[in-house]
């Protein structure tokens, strides 16, 4: 199983990137699909999720502002930041799982914005 995020970068305050994550070597569909982020010196936090069925969850801080999606038929999910802000500014990390399965993570990509 791999996981390749991309589409990190560096935005000013209030722009938007969207990161990508493609999976290979397994099914997708039947997996729940999240994305994480960690900033210099802190934990690593749960962003938002994005279930089989489509459900979404976020965190507080970027109820909003972030949107989780999925394709299936591309084995891609994605993560549309807008309205960034510098406290966004961190690594970000996919992450695939389901009942006794996983969970599988990919490798990162950095966003780093600027105020």
């Amino acid at each position: 199983v791999q996981l390749q995020a991309s589409g990190g970068g560096l935005v000013q305050a209030g722009g938007s990137l969207r990161l990508s994550c493609v999976a290979s070597g397994t099914a997708f569909s039947n997996k729940f699909m999240n994305w994480y982020r960690q900033a210099p010196g802190k934990q690593r936090e749960l962003v938002a999720s994005i279930t089989s069925g489509g459900s979404t969850n976020y965190a507080d801080s970027v109820k909003g502002r972030f949107t989780i999606s999925r394709d299936n038929a591309r084995k891609t999910g994605y993560l549309q930041m807008n309205s960034l802000k510098p406290e966004d500014t961190a690594v970000y990390y996919c992450n695939l799982r389901a009942s006794s399965w996983g969970p599988y993570w990919g490798q990162g990509t950095q966003v780093t914005v600027s105020s």
